[in-house]
């Protein structure tokens, strides 16, 4: 702003800065005059060692062979033993001459790979700065200042290792390539040199490859743009595989060519309007000449992202991962018809790691590749939608890691809609109510994975899912159970599972270790393993999938004796399936993954195009699940187990508890399931339950054997174990019991009293669970017995009661018979044979029936106690041995208790 503009204070203001700054004019110009003069000598010093520096790296550079410039030299692919697999150069590629080169697609590379081209001599200066002040400002190799020049060095003689020493000598050679040859040939060397996704080398090639144009003259210039944008990145940028890619590198290229004055911003905008699909012709399928094509073709990929070199031209000696016997044998399987069906256009795609180091081992890139080379690969490429595969990634796996939720957490399978109230359904459209998640994993309940990702939260879920290499953008409510835009490959499904499998560690598939370049040099392609979970979660996802293949819908993969975990998923037309005159519930893709200790398998089955027939049966879908079985079956010893980590507890819990409660003493075996929980999320909580009631005996009988006066009591158990016991109960009709156990399904009853009636109860035991008893009821034939004179009773019961159990046991019961009668007749007298002297209120008076002659001496202790119906004849011993129970009715009477039971033996 003029001063005349300027207000009284602003220039008061001016004024007193002006005074300050010459006050410090003179101390300012000294510093500035130290600063240039170190400024001087830094730049002197710089050019010295810059110079010392440059002549000490260009000193071993290689020759400029002139031979390697127009010959190129093949790159040898070895497996994981060393073993030499292929030869990788000499073909696909059609030399073009400078001539022959339009000049639309020249001002599209110029414009795109090195604008000042016809005004350097192989380094361009201007260029170089400007990479400079980016390096600087964004680290080494943020951006290039190769010219086209150092390109065609770099890719013919050099590593491309961004290094000082590298650069010094791409310089170098540059500036001779550029004495030798003109600028003409050069651009034709580079042009015949370039990559083009594919396995297509060479721009001749290229248009021919793309286009179906062998007259470079004929290309247009939206198709010039795509071929100059395409060598930066060419797999990224192939339209074949990444259209929406293609267009936006092809776009690009149009807008420089407007800034370098080599098209009208019109000319621009009308070439950006013509769609890439409408550019390319059908996609070609040359002759095969290259084993495991499927594999070669993710090695050219790799080297080619990686390391930014021309496998077909630069003498490589590339070593990978290769397993050739299972390489072998999974292409056999998919060329096989002994799993697949005739279905027009059936296509499937195999992917298969090392769980442990995400090392590629086969890669199945199609049925009947045979005579195709570098074709859509089923394998690493895009082939669909993941369906239910998706669950463990999205669903469970991050609501373990973040909510720590244990495999027996509830979630309710009911009637349910999407957040815009949109309706979700089953498979089958039927809701199972309250389910674990194991039990809605293995099953694949769709309801309940969306309520766990609802409950996770989406950012939390992308986060999850991105660290195993799914690389969402944005996820959705229809992603929980695999409805996701973005389409996956086997190859990618594979890797995120070898994480669950691999204690929650991440390692990017590879199927290239090292490359080693003529000079020697090596360069170290393996990626790094990264921890992308915690182990509780990789293990409790692992041990719910081992349920999917043991007792879910992966049942048709599980092999016996090996642990192999897995998820199963199929995908839905939708209402895109009208387009192709197919069913909503129509069904395009079938999945499975699994996993074991050491090996993981991503399986796809699907159609290569869509069509009204293009839709999977039910034999299509158990496809995968087929070649999942015979994969694993084939290649895996069935070594090594998945080890439960210390962050883990697993507990026997009681079925249906919500929150989950740990079994009780009593909660039966049936009601119990073991689970797992994040260590110090366990439940302390017991279920309360009571003793589990055994089922009753069946058949009991009884019958009376008169002529051995015993009574034989049988039964049936089908339920017997060895812990099993039957508990038998004898009662009379008085009202006393006696009771024996026995691990038999019968027994015996001795010296049973005439006449007398007797009700049977068999009890089935387990420690303290009971059965109801089984009843059964017995009268004895007979009458009553003559009365015996009371002492004279007392001296023949004593004289039998040594060991006499038979006798003895005709005494005792006539507690009921003649102790009866001769209580009422006798009086004291009664307690001699019978219950009378049980006690002295029946025995009357102490010496007629009490303590002498019916009590200690006659009825009790001697008589019809320890003696007579105790140990000899019939108490402790007899009574639980096998010999027999003749164990008293009632111990304390009389010799009552010489009537018993003898056990029987059967089964």
């Amino acid at each position: 702003m003029s001063g005349e503009y300027r207000s009284r204070v602003e220039r008061k203001q001016a004024a007193k800065q002006t005074k300050q700054k010459k006050a410090k004019k003179k101390r300012g110009r000294s510093w500035l005059k130290a600063i240039a003069i170190a400024i001087v000598l830094m730049i002197a010093l710089g050019a010295i060692g810059g110079v010392a520096a440059f002549a000490y790296f260009v000193k071993d550079a290689p020759p400029l062979d002139e031979a390697k410039i127009k010959d190129p030299l093949s790159s040898t692919v070895y497996d994981m033993s060393g073993k030499k697999v292929a030869e990788l150069g000499g073909y696909k590629r059609t030399y073009i001459s400078y001539k022959d080169v339009p000049k639309v697609l020249e001002n599209a590379v110029l414009a795109t790979e090195d604008a000042r081209f016809y005004e350097h001599h192989g380094i361009d200066i201007v260029r170089l700065a400007g990479a400079v002040i980016a390096n600087i400002r964004e680290g080494f190799g943020a951006e290039g200042g190769s010219t086209i020049t150092q390109q065609v060095v770099k890719m013919t003689f050099l590593s491309p290792k961004k290094t000082l020493e590298r650069k010094a000598q791409e310089a170098w050679l540059a500036l001779q390539l550029e004495q030798k040859y003109s600028k003409h040939e050069i651009l034709e060397m580079y042009l015949n040199k370039i990559y083009y996704s594919d396995g297509i080398y060479g721009v001749a090639r290229a248009a021919e490859y793309y286009f179906g144009k062998t007259n470079l003259k004929e290309l247009t210039l939206p198709e010039a743009a795509l071929l100059a944008g395409m060598p930066q990145s060419p797999n990224r940028y192939n339209p074949y595989v990444h259209p929406e890619a293609a267009k936006k590198r092809r776009d690009t290229v149009l807008s420089l060519m407007v800034k370098h004055g080599f098209i009208s911003a019109e000319e621009a905008e009308k070439a950006k309007q013509v769609p890439i699909k409408s550019m390319l012709t059908e996609r070609k399928k040359p002759q095969n000449s290259v084993p495991y094509d499927a594999f070669i073709d993710e090695v050219i990929k790799e080297v080619t992202d990686k390391a930014n070199v021309n496998v077909f031209e630069d003498g490589l000696k590339i070593y990978t991962t290769l397993d050739q016997e299972a390489q072998s044998y999974v292409e056999k399987l998919l060329n096989s018809d002994q799993r697949f069906t005739a279905k027009k256009d059936l296509q499937s795609g195999i992917a298969l790691v090392d769980t442990k180091t995400g090392a590629i081992r086969a890669l199945g890139g199609g049925r009947h590749r045979d005579n195709i080379e570098f074709g859509f690969n089923y394998a690493i490429q895009p082939v669909g939608q993941p369906g239910s595969t998706i669950k463990p990634i999205l669903d469970y796996g991050p609501a373990i890691e973040y909510l720590k939720w244990s495999t027996a957490h509830i979630l309710v399978d009911e009637p349910y809609t999407y957040s815009d109230g949109t309706p979700i359904r089953n498979a089958g459209g039927r809701y199972a109510g309250p389910v674990t998640v194991r039990d809605a994993l293995t099953w694949s309940r769709n309801i309940p994975a969306l309520k766990t990702f609802q409950a996770v939260g989406k950012e939390r879920a992308k986060e999850f899912a991105n660290r195993l290499g799914m690389g969402f953008d944005e996820v959705y409510e229809p992603y929980a159970i695999g409805g996701v835009s973005r389409y996956v490959s086997p190859l990618q499904m594979a890797g995120a599972y070898a994480a669950f499998g691999n204690n929650g560690v991440y390692t990017k598939p590879y199927a290239v270790t090292k490359i080693v370049f003529p000079d020697g040099t090596e360069m170290d392609l393996k990626p790094k393993p990264k921890r992308v979970m915690h182990d509780y979660t990789a293990y409790m996802i692992t041990d719910m999938l081992k349920s999917v293949i043991r007792s879910g819908t992966g049942q048709s993969a599980y092999v016996p004796g090996l642990e192999l975990a897995g998820k199963t998923g199929t995908t839905n037309y939708g209402k895109d399936g009208a387009k192709f005159g197919l069913k909503r519930d129509d069904v395009p893709d079938s999945w499975i993954v699994g996993y074991t200790p050491n090996y993981t398998a991503a399986i796809w089955v699907g159609f290569s195009k869509k069509s009204e027939t293009a839709t999977l049966g039910d034999r299509e879908q158990r496809i995968p699940k087929l070649l999942l079985k015979d994969l694993m079956s084939h290649l895996d010893d069935g070594s090594g187990e998945f080890q439960r980590p210390d962050s883990v507890v697993k507990l026997p819990i009681k079925k249906g508890t919500n929150p989950p409660k740990l079994a009780g003493k009593y909660t039966p075996e049936s009601d119990i399931t073991y689970e797992l929980f994040v260590r110090g999320t366990e439940p302390t909580e017991v279920a309360k339950d009571e003793p589990e009631e055994l089922p009753a005996v069946k058949g009991l009988a009884a019958s009376y054997d008169q002529a051995a006066n015993i009574i034989s009591v049988s039964w049936s158990y089908d339920e017997k174990t060895d812990d099993t016991l039957f508990e038998v109960r004898i009662k009379d009709e008085q009202g006393h019991t006696e009771t024996v156990t026995t691990k038999d399904l019968s027994v015996t009853v001795t010296n049973v009293a005439p006449g007398a009636s007797y009700t049977i109860a068999v009890y089935a035991k387990e420690g303290e669970r009971m059965s109801k008893p089984a009843i059964t009821s017995i009268r004895i034939p007979g009458g009553e017995q003559p009365t015996a004179p009371g002492n004279g009773a007392n001296d023949d019961g004593n004289n039998r009661g040594a060991g006499n159990g038979g006798t003895n046991g005709d005494n005792g019961d006539d507690h009921g018979g003649n102790g009866n009668n001769q209580n009422n007749n006798n009086g004291g007298n009664s307690g001699n044979n019978g219950n009378g002297n049980e006690d002295r209120d029946d025995g009357g008076e102490e010496d007629n029936g009490g303590k002498d002659n019916g009590g200690k001496d006659n009825g009790g202790k001697d008589n019809g106690g320890k003696d007579n119906g105790g140990k000899d004849n019939g108490g402790k011993d007899n009574g639980q041995g096998d010999g027999g129970a003749t164990t008293p009715t009632n111990p304390q009477s009389g010799n009552s208790g010489n009537a018993g039971m003898r056990n029987g033996s059967r089964q």
